[in-house]
Parts: structure tokens; sequence; C-alpha cells
């Protein structure tokens, strides 16, 4: 299920938004790591966490502090960047990301659109009970 809203009605009930989020529900859907709308909603206690783990990788040993550092941050931004909505390559056509593909729809439409979030239910996926 995602949310994606638009500035008026009028759009939000035309052919064209519907397929654009029905295109962005099925790109959520057939992406397992997709966690975050955008980079900005990736809680920096989770990248400090990844980054040190990066630090103490075995194959930085012995590298100066600077090297190690940019190294980690390409290490950790890839991993991010798997993880967030708006960065992935869009499914039907892996030469645009899923941001162009909305921006596109942008210009089509002349609205502001914005992916605001969505929740990934998964067959047989059930919440843990707290009952014993």
């Amino acid at each position: 299920m995602i949310e994606v809203n638009c500035e008026t009605d009028f759009v939000s009930k035309g052919p064209k938004f519907k397929e654009l989020c029905r295109n962005l529900a099925m790109q959520v859907a057939a992406s397992p790591t997709v966690e975050y709308v955008r980079f900005e909603d990736i809680p920096v206690d989770a990248i400090e966490k990844e980054r040190e783990m990066e630090m103490k990788s075995e194959d930085l040993d012995g590298k100066p502090d600077n090297i190690k550092e940019k190294i980690v941050q390409g290490r950790v931004n890839k991993m991010f960047n798997e993880k967030v909505l708006l960065e992935q390559d869009y499914i039907k056509d892996s030469k645009m990301t899923v941001d162009e593909f909305v921006k596109s729809y942008i210009a089509t439409l002349g609205e502001n659109i914005q992916i605001k979030r969505f929740i990934k239910f998964e067959l047989g996926d059930q919440e843990d009970d707290d009952e014993e």
C-alpha cells in the first residue's frame, strides 16, 4: 500500500494519476529491499551504526584514515540507496530512477506529486503475538 499525494481532487481521480500510483505500488512490491521513501527518511543512528560496522571491516586495516572514510561513506551510501524507493531503478525502465519516473508524471500532469509513505504486506507474513 502506498500513499501518493497531489494538489487537487481533479488530478487524483484521473486515469494518469491512478496509473502512476499502480506503477509505484508494483515497484514497492517488486523491491524486497525497499524500506524508505527518500534518503532523508533514514534515521541518523542507523547510518551511524552501519558506518561503525564498515569502519571495523578487515579489508580497511592499514589504510589511511581519510581513505578509509571515503571508502566507508561510499559503501554506506550504496547500501542505503538500495533501500530508498526514489533512488532505485524503475522496474519497467531501468534507464530511469523512480524519482525520475515520478517527475515525468509531474511534468505530464502539471501538478506537484509526492510519495508520502508505503507499507509492504507479504503473503504468509504474520505479526508476532505477545501472548504466551
